[in-house]
């Protein structure tokens, strides 16, 4: 699933659209808790709340129905909040079913778009906290407001990315390859793009492709949307005005500066590969084929950290370097293990990260490993302060603080 920006400065997006009924499965499952998210959201944050509210002693409820509380008015601004978060999860279905699903699962055309696809109901509570997530995650990485944040997770990387190519003056015909494993809602990508690397991005999750792919090919301009990104909780808020923000998605129009970059003459190239990054970055095809790995706030979504870093180190070209900006969460740390090398066989093993195997390591010994794997650890930074979806106004500040790497492959190596 991969494209590059063509001549009329457009990202096609995810253009291949899979027969595996499995993959399927999961794709419809990720488009139908887009159309779920409404539903569930005016369930769980206003109609709970509603009858807990009406439980109370009328007296009480009474009086925390009038000023200065107007809690029934706010539950009533909450509804209309969770209804503008579900506007962009609606235009995500509709311009993302045709690009992925076949013919014979997609609606009719000339459907109304309240029409039931055959998969509703298909997706599961799990999917449906996926799609919320990634409404929060417009704030990071696609309105003006997030733009610190973006600073302070993905500015290092660039700057690091830019020096990097500008000591190698690469030739047209041999542009500086980019790989982004986990790339989320495809702002970094985009931004290298812009400053002329070639940059391709990896992400496994159809939450974050689906959106990416709206944002950076469908939005007819910047501030299409408002998103409420605070409104799925009642807790640590200063003042209502705050609870209810609503921001602007997009800060920018990709079209736009996609065209602009190209009149500068500053533009590169940019794809999206939907995958197991394990699974499809350590077959023949990608051997010695980058220039630099970027990855922020990844390397602790391994189980198995050496396998990312094995097939990062042979994905890259002699040389070539990885760049990490991130925390070190563990995304694998309570979750139990199914399986065990001894119960997997060569023909069982998916060669994904859902293998068997898993550890944890410190920061220091993450360092060690890196050095392990054969890379030369250029430069590191620590006590980088990096937010992640962070509400500055919150009671409730939680700020990671960042580790930041440069390593190298040895030239020698291939």
């Amino acid at each position: 699933m991969k494209s590059e920006i063509d001549e009329e400065a457009m990202w096609e997006g995810i253009k291949t659209a899979t027969e595996d009924p499995e993959e399927l499965k999961v794709i419809c499952c990720a488009l139908d808790s887009f159309l779920q998210y409404a539903k569930s959201a005016h369930f769980q944050i206003t109609h709970q709340r509603r009858q807990a509210f009406y439980a109370l002693p009328r007296y009480q409820w009474e009086m925390l129905a009038g000023p200065p509380f107007n809690y029934l008015e706010t539950l009533d601004k909450v509804d209309a909040a969770i209804e503008s978060n579900a506007e962009i999860c609606r235009a995500i279905v509709k311009t993302g079913q045709p690009m992925v699903l076949p013919p014979d699962h997609q609606a009719k055309s000339g459907q109304q778009s309240s029409t039931t696809p055959h998969w509703s109901g298909w997706a599961k509570a799990a999917d449906i906290d996926k799609a919320r997530t990634t409404v929060r995650q417009f704030y990071r990485d696609w309105t003006a407001e997030g733009a610190s944040e973006r600073e302070a997770c993905y500015g290092p990387v660039i700057r690091a990315l830019v020096a990097e190519k500008a000591s190698r003056e690469p030739e047209p015909e041999n542009p500086f390859k980019v790989l982004v494993p986990g790339a989320g809602l495809g702002r970094l990508v985009f931004e290298l793009c812009l400053k002329g690397f070639a940059v391709e991005g990896n992400e496994i999750s159809y939450h974050q492709l689906l959106a990416s792919s709206y944002i950076l090919n469908s939005c007819e301009g910047a501030g299409q949307h408002t998103i409420y990104p605070w409104v799925h909780s009642f807790s640590n808020h200063l003042t209502r005005a705050n609870h209810r923000r609503g921001y602007a998605v997009p800060d920018i129009h990709c079209g736009t500066e996609i065209a602009r970059a190209q009149q500068q003459g500053t533009i590169g190239t940019m794809s999206m590969v939907a995958a197991d990054f394990l699974c499809l970055y350590n077959d023949h095809t990608h051997a010695v084929s980058y220039d630099a790995v970027a990855t922020v706030f990844f390397l602790d979504t391994a189980p198995n950290l050496l396998r990312y870093l094995d097939a990062i180190f042979h994905c890259l070209k002699p040389g070539g370097i990885l760049v990490n900006l991130g925390p070190l969460l563990w995304h694998f740390e309570n979750t139990l293990t199914n399986r065990t090398n001894d119960e997997s066989d060569s023909d069982n093993s998916t060669g994904g990260i859902a293998d068997p195997g898993r550890f944890e390591l410190t920061d220091d010994e993450v360092m060690a490993l890196v050095t392990s794997a054969g890379f030369e650890v250029v430069s590191r930074e620590t006590g980088i302060e990096a937010p992640y979806i962070h509400d500055k106004d919150s009671m409730l500040q939680m700020v990671y603080k960042a580790s930041f790497w440069v390593a190298r492959k040895p030239e020698s190596k291939a």
